[in-house]
């Protein structure tokens, strides 16, 4: 066994925000386990949340659009000398470039074990565009070159990304449905007085179905209907598919929707609204909106897509609607906005499938889990106890 000395897991994630949103509580749960933590990220705002955790951080810019090859190349050199320096015994990627680098410069750093988040395939997967064609591509051979090895694992958040990862590399990754929801945060309110608010709270991407969400907002408001469509979040620049903020402006002044910026209080955001809506065509892994307006019990609306289809039981929970259809979007929002009691059925069962399936302890005891088999799989010991 390996000394008890040596026992660091390392995430490596592109920026601090994306981190701290999805997988801080689950750092959280690493370290609870008796390993320390370390964080390689680039920081914008929450260098101190980070450390606050208890985690350490080190601070490591990369573009996460950009494809300069100098540039890559030294950011994978970079990530190779920091692992060299920390020694880890587990590196944990979360998203493609660090899937790719990280694997890649942990290979060179001698790194035992490699766990791979594969959060959704994201724009290189969802574009028909010729850049994102070429990309795809080259991603995908470097899947198989990569992720296939014995010391790494990978995991996928829905089925259909399973399959493909699958046929990328050979190997089938393991399924965690999403990086969970704590259900003592997320819970279910009264409904909020006053007009029915639908809720669009996201980074603010045209894949997220932006687009479909005001275009569905015009068509209710045309029809006289009193309902509110709102939008949370603010555009997303390292994201080719960004809204830009002068559009958001303009739809706000418009009228056809509200767009209440960004919050870090999704509870009390959530708590505000009587429908979620996320008519995505991104290729999601399991979006983190729609598992939190479910915890918070909720009535969900989302397109049959990748990721987004697994949040929800038809006529269970929620709808689903075609993609790229915002009649059938205004349609779905309509009937629920006409149906009290359909929204509070939907809502309770949204909780229940939350609980059952989406709670943060759930995932988090699945992902150490993959922990324990793939150190104990290299002759590494999981728990601070066991000796060499």
């Amino acid at each position: 066994m390996t000394a008890l000395g040596t026992r660091r897991v390392a995430f490596f994630v592109t920026v601090d925000w994306y981190f701290c949103h999805h997988y801080l509580a689950l750092a959280q749960a690493v370290r609870a386990a008796g390993f320390a933590v370390t964080v390689i990220t680039g920081v914008e705002a929450h260098g101190e949340r980070i450390r606050a955790a208890g985690l350490d951080l080190i601070p490591l810019e990369v573009s996460r659009k950009g494809m300069h090859p100098w540039h890559e190349l030294r950011s994978i050199a970079r990530v190779t000398r920091i692992l060299k320096d920390l020694k880890p015994v587990l590196l944990h990627n979360i998203a493609q470039k660090p899937v790719l680098y990280g694997t890649l410069a942990a290979r060179l750093a001698g790194v035992p074990t490699v766990v791979n988040g594969v959060a959704g395939m994201g724009y290189l997967f969802s574009s028909d565009g010729p850049r994102a064609r070429l990309l795809r591509g080259l991603v995908g051979g470097a899947y198989r070159a990569l992720l296939a090895a014995p010391n790494v694992r990978v995991l996928v958040q829905n089925p259909d990304d399973q399959q493909q990862v699958l046929r990328l590399t050979g190997v089938e990754p393991v399924l965690i449905p999403g990086s969970g929801v704590d259900v003592t945060r997320f819970v279910p309110r009264s409904d909020p007085p006053g007009a029915v608010v639908v809720m669009l709270a996201s980074r603010l991407l045209w894949d997220k179905g932006v687009g479909d969400f005001v275009s569905a907002a015009r068509l209710l408001k045309a029809r006289g209907s009193p309902a509110r469509c709102v939008l949370v979040g603010k555009p997303d620049p390292g994201n080719p598919t960004s809204v830009a903020e002068e559009q958001l402006r303009d739809w706000h002044q418009e009228g056809c929707i509200e767009w209440w910026g960004h919050s870090a209080d999704m509870p009390g955001v959530l708590a505000q609204a009587h429908i979620a809506c996320l008519p995505s065509y991104y290729r999601e892994g399991l979006p983190k909106f729609l598992i939190e307006a479910a915890a918070a019990g909720l009535p969900l609306v989302t397109t049959d897509a990748t990721g987004c289809r697994e949040a929800v039981e038809v006529e269970g929970n929620g709808l689903l609607v075609p993609v790229h259809d915002p009649l059938a979007l205004a349609h779905a929002l309509e009937r629920l906005i006409g149906d009290t009691d359909l929204r509070r059925r939907f809502g309770a069962r949204s909780r229940m499938i939350a609980e059952a399936r989406f709670d943060s302890v759930r995932i988090h005891a699945a992902t150490l889990a993959v922990y324990r088999e793939l150190l104990e799989s290299r002759k590494i010991s999981f728990t601070a106890n066991e000796q060499e």
